[in-house]
């Protein structure tokens, strides 16, 4: 394996992502993919977007030439990472909720799990709820919004300070909740605001590190320089050029999909 490691997401999400890889593996070299035509994933329907996410990495693995590949998105992990893994001859490592270190933090025992729609009404979530909290009581909130939000937060550094406090809001009855994962690798780019957006303060946690510390352990014979820092998109955007370039990425260049 000779090439970066790659990261792709839907959108800019996985952005939270590299910015793990890079305090984790500080030599690492990274390359990112974004299916932003097809944004938001967690809209559409499963059958369709297993297709499509395979043939996005598919494509995005032998341009990149990457040694592994890192799906920084809950929903794509949640529906095709066996797929992937199946049909990739590079290692893959996923995204999943941080619902086991939220409930080993968590001193009442009361976490929350804000999240996209599609994450929060999953049997994949509810398992492992039963699994790593099952003596927790697991609040969930769906936080759709949050993901237009950070996608403008990264494109145009603005966001609606409303809609974070309208997204929030259930946790101003909720004073026993003292733990906050984010399960959806858009929502740690908006972590510095939402936290100011709470009515009390929480502890908070999402899959980045974890996610750095997995792809570091079976991707460590990637070229830190080959490949490095490049980017493709799915479909042309000026703010998205701008806002790859601010996490480090060369302009982005059009995915190849057959």
């Amino acid at each position: 394996m000779s090439g970066p490691i790659l990261v792709f997401d839907s959108g800019v999400g996985g952005l939270s992502v590299v910015a793990a890889l890079r305090r984790q593996l500080p030599d690492a070299g990274l390359a990112y993919v974004c299916d932003n035509a097809m944004l938001p994933y967690g809209l559409r329907e499963d059958a369709w977007l297993v297709e499509r996410i395979l043939r996005v990495c598919r494509a995005a693995v032998e341009s990149s030439a990457c040694a592994g590949l890192v799906v920084a998105c809950n929903t794509a992990s949640t529906l095709a990472l066996e797929p992937l893994r199946k049909q990739l001859a590079v290692p893959v490592v996923g995204t999943v909720p941080a619902i086991k270190p939220a409930a080993g933090m968590s001193e009442t025992r009361h976490i929350g799990l804000l999240a996209t729609s599609a994450t929060v009404g999953r049997p994949y979530t509810s398992r492992l709820i039963e699994q790593f909290a099952g003596d927790c009581h697991v609040t969930r909130i769906a936080a759709d919004p949050l993901v237009a939000e950070a996608e403008r937060w990264v494109m145009e550094g603005r966001l609606d300070s409303g809609v974070l406090r309208d997204v929030l809001s259930p946790l101003g009855e909720l004073p026993s909740l003292d733990t906050l994962v984010l399960g959806c690798t858009h929502f740690p780019l908006l972590k510095q605001a939402l936290a100011e957006a709470t009515p009390h303060p929480l502890r908070w946690v999402d899959s980045g590190d974890a996610i750095a510390r997995r792809a570091g352990q079976v991707m460590q014979g990637h070229d830190p320089q080959a490949g490095r820092d490049r980017a493709w998109i799915s479909a042309d955007n000026d703010a998205l050029h701008q806002g790859l370039r601010r996490f480090g990425f060369q302009r982005p260049e059009a995915l190849p999909l057959s």
